[in-house]
């Protein structure tokens, strides 16, 4: 089988999903063009050097509706023969987007994608695409549905996580982000947002509160402990999907649960000879894949069933990975990860997550691999691991060795 090459990886700063957000102006198009057109730049490509440009993206409707990858093609400095796919596996999008082109390419279709999602979460409320899992009643009541932050509460209850924990994970998370950030440690990644005039919109993660602390977080108000306890009663649907459960512990809030961001993300795969044709030195193999079904109702555990399939499906240990990135969708997800597998949390999300810096739902798979594989070179470590979970219960993952 071919071996599919990262050869460059790039994300525009990540900006306040609201209408006071530095990217509020910038539709989805728009940005996800800007970002094709710097990875064209970056690495020197002609317009039609690309099979295909695979672009998650989650809430398919309104500007972000219409196949988004096409337009964004049409929109860019590609030729007009490159085509475009929109795909959408929630919060793992941007991941299914990079992994469905590694998997191309090692299969022989075609020398080189541009991979990657873009989410508006500001021009493009989340959830405004509707859901059958969460409106239709025939599904609903035989999936014991529940909202992702009654899922979240659910995981902190089952496996016996606090308020404190919870709290403390997140301002790491925030220390984290301002040290890597002051420390320029995402510089090769970035690319800043210019206008029409070529002044600059955005060239920060603006969503973080570096002086954040723990006593901040402790006056925040449970944000799911209302839906779950009054109506429609999710407390009680989760009660009765786990009767071993009495009551579910409210401990999430705004503060330790991932950011309402605006953002895109790009990745450029390729195998050798398109490496050869364009002088780019590959930095980092896709080494596997990986991606399954879980419990609908929790929901959120994927990270650690994918986890041990595509260390199953590789020959690879736990210890065999130097760094890991587990979305930080809500604290919970990356506290159970790190109880079930027994990790430093020193090697977890070592620049902070979307508790600090923003989740742009269909581009965050993408940016963590990109995370990842600077830090990998960061600290001259060769093997890591991303993962995230995934709404309606999935999970998906990626494992990167750097050459």
């Amino acid at each position: 089988m071919t071996d599919a090459f990262i050869y460059d990886a790039a994300r525009t700063p990540r900006g306040k999903g609201r209408n006071d957000g530095s990217l509020h102006e910038v539709t989805s198009v728009a940005l996800s063009a800007r970002l094709l057109n710097a990875v064209k730049a970056r690495n020197g490509l002609e317009g039609h050097a690309v099979e295909d440009v695979i672009w998650g993206n989650v809430t398919q409707v309104k500007e972000q509706g219409g196949c988004l990858a096409r337009s964004a093609v049409l929109e860019s400095a590609l030729d007009q023969s490159i085509p475009g796919l929109a795909i959408n596996r929630f919060c793992a999008s941007g991941m299914e987007a990079v992994n469905l082109a590694a998997n191309q390419v090692r299969g022989g279709a075609g020398q080189a994608y541009i991979a990657g999602g873009v989410e508006m979460m500001g021009r493009v409320a989340m959830g405004s695409d509707g859901a059958a899992i969460a409106v239709d009643p025939t599904l609903t009541f035989g999936t014991y549905f529940v909202p992702q932050g009654i899922s979240a509460d659910i995981i902190a209850t089952e496996y016996g996580f606090t308020r404190e924990d919870a709290d403390k994970l997140a301002v790491e998370s925030q220390r984290r982000a301002a040290l890597a950030w002051s420390e320029n440690r995402f510089a090769k990644s970035i690319v800043p947002v210019l206008d029409q005039n070529g002044l600059t919109i955005l060239d920060h993660d603006e969503y973080m509160r570096p002086g954040t602390s723990y006593e901040d977080l402790a006056r925040l108000k449970p944000s799911f402990k209302e839906m779950g306890e009054m109506m429609p009663g999710f407390d009680k649907v989760a009660m009765l999907k786990y009767p071993h459960l009495d009551h579910i512990d409210h401990i999430h809030h705004a503060g330790n649960s991932s950011g309402i961001v605006d953002g895109a993300a790009a990745v450029l795969i390729g195998n050798a000879e398109f490496g050869k044709a364009y002088g780019l030195k590959p930095r980092a193999r896709i080494r596997a894949t990986a991606k399954i079904g879980t419990d609908p109702t929790i929901m959120l555990t994927g990270p650690v069933p994918v986890t041990e399939k595509i260390l199953r499906d590789s020959g690879m240990s736990i210890g065999d990975i130097d760094l890991f990135e587990v979305n930080e969708a809500f604290a919970s997800v990356v506290l159970r990860f790190q109880q079930a597998f027994q990790i430093d949390p020193a090697l977890v999300n070592v620049n902070g997550g979307s508790i600090a810096m923003g989740h742009p739902l269909g581009a965050t798979g993408a940016i963590i691999i990109g995370t990842l594989l600077d830090e990998l070179e960061r600290q001259d470590k060769n093997v890591g691991l991303a993962t995230l979970c995934i709404a309606s219960g999935m999970g998906a993952a990626t494992i990167i060795e750097r050459v």
